[in-house]
Order: C-alpha cells, then structure tokens, then sequence
C-alpha cells in the first residue's frame, strides 16, 4: 500500500447522529427533577382537596354562626317583655293596663301590645297542650315592648316605677338569653379555630410525608446534582415549584367544590323561602348565606392551602439535603 492511499478509519456513533438530524430530535427532552405525574402526586392533590374542602366548610359554619347569633341577638335586643302574674287581691286586667301605661311613658319604647288572657293561654299551649281549662290556672299576662332603633331604654328606671304601682310585675330584657347566644357564637368560633388548625396540621404532615417519599424516590438524582455543584436552593426550588402546583389543584378543587356547595344551598333557600320549612330553617340559621365575604374567605384557603404545600415541601427538602452534606 502506498503512502499516498487515504487509510479509511472506523466510523465513531456521534458521526452518525451529526449526519442524522432527525435521530437527533428524536432524542429524549429534558425531564424535570420531580415527575410531574405520579401516584404520589395525585394521592396528595386528593388529601389537599379533601383538607382544603373541609377547611372551607368549617370557616363557612364559623362565619353562619356568628350571623345566625348575630341577628338573633339583633332580634331579642328590639323587644323587651313585661311579666304580670295574678296575686291575691289584685285585678289582673287592672295591672296590665296600667304596666301598659307606664311603659307607653317610657323613653325609648315605640311600640307596647298587651297579650289578652287568651293569647297568654296559647303561649303554654306546646306544654301543657290545647283543650284544657286553663280558667283555674295563675296564667300570667305578656306585655311586649318594642324598642325604638338606635334608643336603649332606661330599663333600671322602668323597673322601679313598675315595682311602685305593680309589685306583681317583672321587666324581661333578655339579657340572660343573648349572653347565652354570645357564649354559644364564641364556643362554635372556638372550636371550628380548632378543626381548623387539625385540618392544617394534617396538611402539613401529608406535605411531608409526600415530599420524603418523592425524595427517596429520586434521591440518586437529588444526590448527583448535589455532588456535581447544584446548589440547595436550586434542588428545594425544584420541589416546591412541584409542590405548589399540586396544592393549587388541590385546593381550587376542594374550594370549588366547597363554593359549589354553598351556592346550591342559597339556591335552595331562596326557592324555600316563603314556605313552613323555609321560615323554620331562616329562624334557626338565618338567611344561610354566607355573602361575598364567606367567598373571598373560601378563595383564600385556596391560596394558603398553595403556599403552605410549597412551603412544607421545601422546608423537608431542605433537612434532607443537610443530612446528604
């Protein structure tokens, strides 16, 4: 063989992939760190939806509550009541008129209805039951006070000129009931901050677990992009990104499905309303609307439910990779 023949060389795999472009683009793309679809991933979106739904359940309830004991409270405020029972000597038709009187004088009064002898006899009607003789019976009669809007009655002095010219008479404020409705609005206020803080910390835990799993499932790589320079920031940034987009899916499923709820519940009441069952359930629980601030507060556990996935997340990640230094 002469020196001036080419000497052929043996073809390298690179060689064919810079004469093959389409071999070229049909090389795999870079896959993220965290996969984007997993068990893990959609078993976490199903616990934060779940969290995220209760959570917006118990501050709805929280907010009807305090508007229920709110407007109970608005109601019982606006009437006062005069009790006049039957005593020996005495004419109880008598003693209600001039009951009557006396609080007709009163400031602050713009409205007072006497009860007759039969409709004080309705009043104990659920107990005792209709069709009997109620004749022999110390019935005593009712005298309803309406308070004029924005005025608060001297009720101290109104109780004094009844205890003058009635002693039979008792002046009612309800004042016994609506401490008892604020005390009843701040124990469910209470205990729905409790749930609440069992549905959070719940989250927290299924973050982490969620995370510690993903970790040790892609802890080869985690640790080569450590060992090659990756910096902690970058790795924890990775999983939060990941974790903060699977708690926005979560919590705008569980909050849509909350705000969904509650819709069809207004909805229902304002078809209700009008009828023997629509009344009951407005006197009990009022308009059951929780407005457009019981909406915005739903809206925000989506949010919070977001961050605090991310921020769960990368908190583990991050003593995780200490524990890799």
């Amino acid at each position: 063989m002469s020196m001036t023949e080419p000497v052929e060389t043996m073809a390298e795999p690179w060689d064919e992939l810079d004469a093959s472009p389409s071999l070229v683009r049909a090389l795999p793309a870079a896959t993220p760190i965290v996969p984007k679809d997993s068990i893990a991933g959609r078993s976490l979106t199903v616990v934060v939806a779940i969290m995220t739904f209760l959570a917006s359940l118990t501050t709805a309830t929280a907010m009807l509550v305090v508007n229920a004991a709110s407007d109970w409270q608005s109601d019982v405020g606006r009437e006062v009541t005069i009790q006049v029972r039957p005593g020996p000597g005495r004419n109880i038709d008598a003693d209600v008129r001039s009951a009557a009187e006396i609080a007709r004088a009163a400031s602050g009064v713009a409205d007072v209805r006497p009860y007759t002898k039969e409709e004080s006899a309705k009043l104990i009607e659920p107990w005792l039951g209709s069709g009997l003789a109620l004749d022999d019976l110390p019935i005593p009669r009712l005298i309803v006070i309406k308070v004029a809007a924005g005025v608060r009655p001297d009720f101290s002095s109104l109780r004094q000129a009844l205890a003058a010219k009635i002693p039979n008479a008792s002046l009612d404020d309800h004042r016994r009931w609506m401490d008892r409705m604020r005390t009843m609005a701040g124990t469910a206020v209470v205990a729905c901050i409790a749930v609440l803080a069992l549905v959070w910390a719940v989250t927290v835990l299924s973050v982490t677990f969620a995370t510690r799993g993903t970790m040790a499932t892609n802890r080869p790589i985690v640790e080569v992009l450590h060992y090659v320079g990756a910096t902690d920031s970058f790795i924890s940034g990775q999983f939060q990104r990941h974790f903060l987009l699977l708690g926005f899916k979560g919590g705008a499923i569980g909050g849509g499905a909350a705000i969904l709820l509650f819709a069809v519940v207004e909805a229902s009441n304002a078809w209700l309303t009008g009828t023997a069952g629509g009344d009951e359930i407005a006197g009990l629980f009022g308009s059951l609307s929780i407005g457009v601030a019981g909406y915005l507060a739903i809206l925000l556990q989506i949010v919070l439910m977001a961050l605090v996935t991310a921020f769960a997340s990368r908190h583990t990640v991050n003593r995780t990779l200490e524990m890799i230094d």
